[in-house]
């Protein structure tokens, strides 16, 4: 089995060389972890109390979310798994339209056409994800294809859990990706459980590392929980991709402490001892135990940075719930320059009805046809 790299245990110690990062960014990249932190819990209690509709979280995941990305230039490429939302927001994502799509609401990017925590940002390179798992991966690598073609300087991170690994788009994504050589780097966020499959069940293969070697590609297989060791990982398959060198695949270790989705129980699957083993290895905890020990974040420090990002994360609540519903007429737009009579028809006819009925939200007035 590959080696597992890692660079601070977890009590926060060093144990391999660390990349050159300053002291701002190692407390930015902390407030990015605790960031994702905080608005998974508002989130979670949110979907708890109604008002919205699914969620699923990071809890646990922060640092191999954040480190990796944070490895990525502004000019790079994100293709989401599931809950890569916080690193999204990280490369600029406005929390505004996070918090929209989550509502669904007139400020919604995606027009409510896609389910809660369905991100998309065109200005910091993150597609539109789909709940079908592993179709982003031949999607990714097609888009990587047309970077190396057009000679851009892009290298197309993709993401994906350790379930995705079963998916025809796996397959077919890894082998064309290492034949055509694209400038892409694979990252298998292995958090122990593909919804109810645990990874022990999901391959027979001694680590998802091992995968790369069938496709001609190398592998690392990282402690996910530590922040530095997947930020130096992922620096140097984005550096390789990006030299022409081609893919590589980058497997995450760590461990998904909340319910696969808000719809998930996983009591029902998993033993309590396990999530407990991984509570010890909490990866905010190890990055703040370091920077504590070099002086870059000071005792008390992360309650008042929570504090602050709660404060945020509340003040984007508001403004969002109180945000005007989605336009009807979007479910007929953008389809066509001009919508259709058929459509027109269509939609005219479900006002009518939904006004008779009297259960929907008030129409923003007919077509004239």
């Amino acid at each position: 089995m590959p080696q597992l790299i890692q660079l601070i245990d977890p009590q926060g110690q060093v144990l391999g060389e660390l990349p050159d990062l300053s002291a701002d960014r190692l407390k930015e990249l902390f407030v990015h972890m605790l960031r994702v932190r905080v608005t998974d819990g508002r989130m979670l209690t949110l979907q708890r109390a109604g008002r919205i509709g699914f969620v699923g979280t990071s809890t646990g995941m922060e640092a191999s979310q954040i480190g990796s990305a944070a490895a990525l230039q502004p000019q790079d490429w994100l293709w989401s798994g599931l809950r890569e939302g916080g690193a999204a927001v990280m490369r600029g994502l406005p929390l505004s339209e996070y918090v929209a799509q989550m509502y669904c609401n007139a400020n919604d990017t995606a027009k409510g056409r896609q389910m809660c925590n369905h991100f998309q940002h065109k200005g910091s390179h993150y597609p539109s994800w789909s709940s079908v798992i592993g179709t982003q991966i031949p999607h990714g690598v097609g888009a990587a294809l047309a970077s190396q073609r057009r000679g851009e300087d892009a290298v197309h991170a993709i993401y994906f859990g350790d379930g995705a690994t079963s998916s025809n788009g796996f397959h077919s994504g890894m082998n064309f990706a290492a034949v055509w050589k694209v400038p892409a780097v694979f990252v298998c966020v292995n958090n122990g459980w593909a919804i109810s499959v645990s990874a022990k069940q999901q391959t027979a293969a001694e680590s998802y590392a091992h995968k790369a070697s069938a496709y001609g590609m190398p592998a690392a297989r990282v402690d996910g929980n530590d922040l530095l060791a997947c930020y130096a990982t992922m620096q140097a398959a984005v550096a390789r991709a990006r030299s022409g060198e081609g893919p590589s695949l980058v497997v995450l270790e760590t461990y998904r402490m909340m319910g696969h989705s808000s719809s998930d129980d996983p009591s029902k699957y998993r033993d309590e001892a396990e999530v407990e083993h991984w509570r010890t290895r909490d990866p905010i905890a190890r990055f703040e135990q370091y920077l504590l020990a070099n002086q870059i974040l000071e005792d008390g420090e992360r309650a008042t940075i929570e504090a602050t990002l709660t404060a945020e994360i509340d003040r984007v609540i508001h403004e969002q719930e109180s945000a005007d519903p989605m336009a009807l007429k979007t479910l007929v737009e953008d389809v066509y320059a001009d919508v259709p009579n058929h459509l027109k028809r269509q939609y005219n006819d479900f006002i009518e009805v939904a006004e008779r009925h009297g259960d929907a939200q008030p129409g923003d007035g007919a077509f004239p046809l």
